[in-house]
């Protein structure tokens, strides 16, 4: 048997060597993880959020810049988004094609997802299992039942959640010349009265972009080498690759979007769900005035009117054919673009009555606080959902009544399957 060599005795080290590893030890967690700090949920005030970016095609880069956070990791199924990406981040940014690769690193506090919406659901789901917070765009889910996951994954996670709309706590809301603060406190007073009604359309300030629309009977076309079409089609039925489906078109086709309606209608929608009170509770029904839809690709519509049970009403107005309109009227009054009102003196009268309640607008304050944020997961989805309601009405071709309760359409079974549509395989949510 071989005798053990005799161990070299070991030098001591000398201060300068000491001092040499801790500076690059230092250096190497500059920017530190929450799992280093002392357990998850935990981050100390002085360390910036690591942050990963799925989907960089467009609105994904917008986001790279966001106080407070430093982006350590990208994911696109498009070689050539990541090519433009990275010229505008730092150096060792991790680069995936998969995003389920991407939320396993364990230095990502918040996951961007900036996809297409028929990803949505799916990728903050495995984002909320991995642990990690979410900022999501708008619109949050492509379906209702989406939602309701993104939800139950959000609370059994501990996560928190960011939907990127902004406008029921800043910024002037489109034609009203004002933000929401005020338009808040007037229905709050009961100056106007109740029940009330908000008409939402070209003439009180907002755009529905029609221009939106699909094109049906699309030529098959090659697939771009850089692209993975199957890696973007995801759990969305396979269809032959054209251009005119992905990246900047893609929401002009039911199966990843639903037009100008789920582009603006979470902007437009969730601060009106905000003042009228409705964050825990949707419409009880929708009637439709369209042209037939295609199947494949999204069309136009003229009026989507929505009820609630206390008889508020929300009408979208395609047409715009009022040019005198009033944003909101109720049996009271009425409020028009730029804040004005046939109420008199409305300003002197609405200085007595209280402003509403503050809200959490920081998103990394709430990251770090674990604070709820203003447009979160639950009341987000409830304003997502009018989105997905009039969808399912436009594609069907028909008046639908909903039970907000149960969240599924009443009487109607080729409605509530749009609730949790079938993904292609394997996935699931």
């Amino acid at each position: 048997m071989k005798p053990e060599e005799p161990q070299q005795p070991q030098q001591p080290s000398s201060r300068r060597d000491f001092i040499k590893k801790t500076a690059v030890g230092l250096a190497a967690f500059t920017i530190v993880p929450r799992y280093v700090l002392g357990g998850q949920g935990f981050i100390a005030p002085s360390d910036k959020l690591t942050k990963a970016v799925i989907g960089v095609g467009g609105m994904g880069r917008n986001h790279f810049p966001y106080d407070g956070t430093q982006v350590v990791a990208i994911c696109d199924v498009d070689k050539r988004h990541i090519a433009k990406s990275l010229p505008m981040l730092d150096k060792g940014v991790k680069t995936f094609s998969d995003y389920r690769e991407l939320i396993k690193l364990p230095e990502v506090d918040i996951v961007h997802i900036a996809t297409p919406p028929h990803w949505h659901g799916i990728m903050a789901v495995d984002a909320a299992n991995a642990g990690k917070d979410i900022w999501c765009e708008k619109p949050m889910t492509h379906t209702i039942g989406e939602g309701k996951r993104v939800m139950e994954a959000v609370k059994q996670n501990g996560r928190i959640f960011r939907l990127n709309t902004w406008f029921r706590f800043k910024d002037n809301f489109y034609g009203l010349g004002t933000t929401v603060k005020p338009v808040k406190k007037l229905v709050d007073s009961g100056l106007l009265g109740w029940p009330l009604k908000v008409t939402v359309s070209r003439h009180t300030g907002y755009d529905w972009k029609f221009f939106w629309v699909g094109k049906d009977n699309l030529p098959p076309e090659p697939v771009p080498a850089e692209l993975d079409y199957d890696a973007w089609l995801g759990p969305a039925p396979y269809k032959p690759y054209s251009a005119h489906r992905v990246h900047q078109t893609f929401r002009g086709y039911w199966d990843y979007d639903g037009g100008g309606l789920s582009d603006m209608g979470q902007h437009y929608l969730d601060p009106i769900q905000y003042f009228l009170g409705k964050d825990d509770t949707n419409p009880i029904s929708v009637e439709i005035d369209a042209p037939q839809q295609h199947t494949d690709a999204v069309g136009i519509w003229r009026r989507i009117t929505y009820t609630y049970a206390d008889g508020c009403q929300i009408i979208l107005d395609g047409e715009a054919k009022d040019a005198n309109v009033p944003y909101i009227e109720g049996p009271k009054g009425k409020l028009y673009p730029g804040f004005k009102s046939d109420i008199p003196d409305l300003e002197r009268k609405l200085a007595a009555f209280p402003d509403p309640a503050p809200q959490m607008t920081d998103f990394s304050e709430a990251v770090r606080t674990r604070q709820q944020f203003a447009l979160n997961e639950q009341n987000g989805h409830r304003s997502c959902n009018i989105i997905n309601i009039g969808l399912a009405a436009l594609r069907l071709g028909r008046n639908l009544k909903f039970d907000p309760v149960k969240q599924e359409f009443v009487d109607d079974e080729g409605a509530n399957r749009l609730i949790n549509p079938v993904m292609r395989a394997p996935f699931i949510i």
